[in-house]
């Protein structure tokens, strides 16, 4: 068998704390950071199985579909550098100068020193892709190009093959010059099951486990008992792997190892719960590596902002931490009253967090389709900034959906890849420019591989190109002072021009609400939760805000 040889650009996984400017790194000699010896960690590697006990039959891909197929994948964990010299005692030579422990620390294998961290625009960008995330699939794929499911698994090749192709990856199928500084690979790993249950219930995690050992016919049934869920034997495995990179790329970023990073991952995650699957998404990616990142480095990484500009709202994001008051939680999305997906309340900008967390969940509900950059840019200008400077996280992490691309066919909006370049580089100098982006929804496949190619430009240092709109629609405009009028009870540097009361959250002046509105919308509420009415929007623009909440039916 060829001996595997492993990307020396990829920096050893090791705990660390980061202070001052300096790393403190432990480790064991011999072994991998998890522990795994480094022998075991080869033979996984080489049998083409993932850390975390989920072997894969590596199937091959044809037309983003599954044909058995053995290949052997790149090592999930690297090497640590050996510290064991040929007659198994230490090698001091191999140290640094400035190691601090005492020859009976090294022969137990123990070794600790201090490295001083490059400045971190020496630090290269990451980039998490792996080709086992596309083995989830429909079982029966359809014969026309038409009739593919919006969630398909050529969309993360789409991205991936986009960046190589613009030279900002080398990979030896694409034959193009490469930058000077090209991604730093980010290898996926299947999630672990403790770590997959700090957001989810147990039961929910054996049950997208059980998915791996069912029948065809007994996955076609369960699919239809789902909301927005197809599976296949492999869907449990992409999901771990899914996961998993979104984890790795955090951490990553998190311990000083890329600079910033993107996470070409499926399947999609911001819309499942703490105990159920739903809207194409098995396990809540982000919300997992967030809570991995605040477990693992408690230290430098307690502060979060996630920001989802996914055109759905991320219902299971904002389960997962509306209690918390170190998860800052933006979501900008299409809501149409709770009648565009996931329907309901939920995502309505009522909905500030509960108990110790609110005041740290924002929803910014656009009232229909057809917003554009300009409206985007607005949101940004006039919520998201002020309250991410006021929060000052330590990580930033998108849940880049992005389905509110132009030429989506389920989001119905016109945002440009110049605006989600732009987005991308408002929060740039958030967290000391610690920055992720988790791939979420989109389902135009060339859509999302121009605005991924984007945002990913802005991510190396590039600046965003113009944009052509800059006045925000009506509608827009004022669903984003709405929203900044009733926050800034929790948030005081969003009010302005004596609109607000920060402290008892008064509102006045032209954006404040009238009694009877306040009162119709309340009514209104208690309607639709009494007897399931539902409001029916009027489409002229000279009426539509005189019966807003005055029109419900069964």
């Amino acid at each position: 068998m060829e001996s595997m040889e492993i990307d020396s650009d990829v920096l050893p996984v090791v705990s660390a704390r980061v202070d001052s400017g300096v790393r403190s790194v432990t480790g064991q000699a011999g072994q991998t950071a998890n522990g795994t010896n480094l022998v075991q960690s080869a033979s996984s590697a080489l049998n083409g199985s993932a850390v975390g006990g989920v072997g894969l039959a590596s199937p091959k891909l044809q037309d983003g579909f599954v044909t058995h197929h053995h290949e052997q994948h790149p090592p999930t964990e690297p090497h640590l550098p050996s510290l064991q010299s040929r007659g198994g005692q230490i090698n001091q030579a191999s140290l640094p100068e400035d190691c601090s422990c005492s020859e009976d620390e090294l022969m137990e294998g123990e070794f600790s020193w201090t490295v001083p961290l490059p400045p971190t625009r020496l630090l290269p960008t990451g980039l998490c892709y792996d080709v086992r995330m596309r083995y989830h699939c429909e079982l029966d794929p359809p014969k026309q190009r038409l009739d593919y499911h919006p969630e398909d698994p050529r969309r993360i090749y789409h991205i991936y093959r986009e960046l190589c192709q613009a030279g900002l990856y080398k990979d030896p199928q694409f034959n193009v010059p490469v930058i000077d500084k090209p991604l730093q690979r980010i290898y996926a790993r299947a999630a672990t099951a403790s770590e997959i249950c700090l957001v989810h219930t147990p039961a929910h995690y054996n049950f997208v486990a059980s998915t791996a050992a069912l029948n065809e016919e007994d996955l076609v049934h369960l699919e239809r008992t789902l909301d927005s869920i197809y599976l296949n034997n492999l869907t449990f495995a992409s999901g771990l792997l899914s996961a998993g990179g979104a984890i790795e790329t955090c951490k990553a970023v998190v311990s000083g190892r890329t600079k910033n990073a993107i996470a070409v991952i499926r399947p999609p995650g911001h819309h499942a719960e703490c105990n159920r699957p739903m809207g194409f998404c098995l396990f809540d990616n982000v919300s997992i590596a967030a809570r991995v990142c605040q477990a693992d480095y408690p230290d430098i990484c307690r502060k979060i902002l996630i920001l989802d500009w996914d055109v759905h709202h991320g219902n299971g994001i904002q389960q997962a931490f509306e209690q918390d008051p170190n998860v800052l939680y933006i979501s900008i999305h299409v809501h149409d009253d709770g009648n565009f997906y996931p329907q309901g309340p939920y995502g309505d900008h009522l909905h500030c967090g509960v108990g110790q967390g609110l005041g740290k969940n924002i929803n910014i509900p656009w009232p229909t389709k057809g917003m554009g950059d300009a409206d985007y840019l607005y949101a940004f200008q006039q919520v998201v900034m002020p309250v991410a400077y006021n929060f000052d996280p330590d990580l930033v992490i998108i849940a880049a959906g992005f389905d509110a691309a132009a030429g989506d066919q389920l989001g119905g909006c016109y945002v440009s890849p110049v605006c989600y370049a732009h987005m991308t580089h408002m929060l740039m100098p958030l967290a000391k420019g610690k920055l992720v982006v988790c791939l979420e929804g989109g389902y135009n496949l060339d859509s999302i591989s121009k605005s991924a190619l984007a945002v990913t430009r802005t991510l190396l240092g590039e600046p965003p190109d113009r944009l052509k709109e800059t006045k925000p629609t009506q509608s827009g405009a004022a669903t984003v002072d709405m929203v900044r009028v009733y926050q800034c009870r929790f948030w005081p540097c969003l009010a302005s021009d004596s609109k607000c009361s920060t402290k008892e959250g008064t509102m006045h002046g032209k954006t404040g609400f009238r009694v009877e509105d306040a009162l119709r919308a309340y009514q209104k509420q208690q309607l639709c939760d009494e007897f399931d009415m539902m409001e029916l929007s009027v489409f002229r623009e000279r009426i539509s805000k005189s019966f807003k909440h005055q029109v419900l039916a069964t």
